[in-house]
């Protein structure tokens, strides 16, 4: 009976240990880091908060979510905490992911957080500049296709939206909804969405001609427009809509009946999971901080981080 008690007392002082362990959080430090070293950073849309954050945790300013000019919600730091002398909006970017991954090639920045991988016509650039790209998954994210919060559909098959972008389905009755006209939305070339549409749903399809007002230029256009058109359909990223815009303006769907949420996205059982990289150029100096901050982020400190950001984080 001892040895029973002195058992159960070792088992639940290992649960109690681990428990604790999970709960504690690992500190994001570079030593010697300081607004003075901050290398120049930029990001997709959807990544400037996580991008953000890492600024905020190294530097040590406070910060918060705060909305934004557009609506949307991101991390900000204290303006108060930050240096008359540190440009914050110069060292750490947004310029969307085309641009962002244009820059690290052009030695604008020397390290991004993007939401894909190089396009064929980026790795061209590259190819010319002589640059080669590390990119490195840090996260997970998931696509995701939005409709009229008013719209009864509750998912769609691979097939159903891959034929509503090759115009082989034209009627939401068609695929379980009212009598209506599908109005099919799509980015412009070269945005991280576009570019994930193609490779994770269409792969090779062609998206079928639509007028120009369907092509969306930016990624909050995209919620406005389908929370005014009934009949429309776009897609965009899970973390966009559940960190950034927040007001359930437009309805995610199902695919295949798999809810796109923290749990499908980690277990990668949402058949659209999509990872988030942190990008370098091959030739960076390995004792720059461009390279601590990348090398950081995927340490046990580094998925805390990616985790606090909203961001699933690799296993």
């Amino acid at each position: 009976m001892k040895n029973l008690n002195l058992l159960t007392v070792v088992l639940l002082g290992f649960i109690l240990f681990s428990c604790d362990e999970e709960t504690v959080e690992i500190p994001f430090t570079i030593e010697g880091i300081t607004t003075e070293n901050y290398p120049k950073v930029d990001a997709s849309t959807a990544a400037a908060p996580l991008q953000n954050l890492i600024a905020c945790k190294l530097l040590g300013f406070r910060y918060n979510w705060e909305q934004a000019f557009d609506g949307t919600y991101t991390i900000y730091p204290n303006w108060e905490d930050i240096p008359a002398n540190f440009d914050y909006f110069e060292r750490i970017k947004t310029s969307k992911t085309h641009d962002a991954i244009m820059n690290i090639i052009d030695k604008k920045v020397d390290f991004i957080l993007s939401v894909r991988k190089m396009s064929g016509d980026e790795q061209a650039h590259a190819e010319e500049q002589g640059v080669t790209l590390i990119e490195t998954p840090v996260a997970l994210d998931a696509f995701i296709f939005i409709v009229n919060r008013s719209n009864p559909i509750k998912s769609l098959t691979i097939k159903q939206i891959q034929d509503i972008y090759t115009g082989d389905l034209t009627n939401w009755k068609e695929v379980g909804g009212k009598d209506a006209q599908i109005n099919p939305y799509v980015r412009n070339a070269n945005s991280g969405s576009q570019e994930l549409m193609e490779s994770l749903v269409m792969k090779g399809l062609k998206i079928k001609d639509l007028p120009e007002e369907s092509m969306l230029g930016g990624m909050m256009p995209v919620f406005s427009t389908v929370m005014t058109d009934v009949n429309s359909i776009c897609y965009s990223l899970y973390y966009y809509n559940a960190q950034m815009v927040k007001e359930n303006i437009a309805k995610a769907i199902a695919v295949d009946r798999v809810t796109p949420d923290k749990n499908t996205i980690k277990k990668r059982t949402y058949p659209f999971t999509a990872e988030v990289y942190a990008v370098i150029r091959s030739d960076l100096d390995k004792s720059s901080m461009a390279y601590k901050i990348y090398e950081s982020l995927q340490s046990a400190a580094g998925k805390h981080l990616i985790d606090e950001s909203g961001y699933v984080s690799l296993q």
